[in-house]
């Protein structure tokens, strides 16, 4: 079994002390880093940031790349014209549990006015795919086929 220590960085500029905090009473914002460089006998697996400013900062950075991710996909599904629907539920399915995300975990730190312009913006992207789906499910004849019909 590994010896499971647990180190705090704080600094204390008025009394130049250490701090000593409970771990249980923390309240914050937890991740795993992934760019976590290894220093000799320290490797980083996990992080707990508690000063709100902060939080908002790494999780609005966060939010902003998976949008972007997200935004990226569906431009080059829009410009494609033969796509697998398969492929498309599944992103669909992802960008929903991606919004129950922000709704079960970041609407703790974030602010409710930048929570609903996230909601609104995956519900745009959450559209699209729908619309794109719908468009692959009927087959171009059978658009040209209802033409024909209405005309007299």
């Amino acid at each position: 079994m590994v010896n499971a220590r647990k180190y705090l960085l704080s600094k204390d500029s008025s009394t130049k002390t250490i701090v000593v905090l409970d771990y249980n009473k923390l309240r914050g914002y937890e991740f795993n880093p992934k760019n976590s460089s290894e220093y000799i006998g320290v490797s980083v697996n996990k992080m707990v940031v508690i000063k709100p400013s902060f939080v908002e900062k790494v999780l609005k950075k966060k939010v902003k790349r998976k949008l972007d991710l997200y935004l990226q996909f569906i431009v080059s599904i829009l410009d494609s014209e033969d796509t697998d629907p398969t492929g498309l539920r599944v992103v669909l399915d992802d960008v929903e549990r991606y919004r129950r995300t922000i709704i079960n975990k970041y609407q703790l730190y974030l602010d409710e006015k930048y929570v609903n312009l996230l909601l609104k913006k995956i519900d745009l992207l959450s559209h699209e795919i729908k619309m794109k789906l719908i468009y692959i499910q009927q087959p171009v004849e059978y658009e040209d086929e209802i033409e024909r019909r209405r005309g007299r």
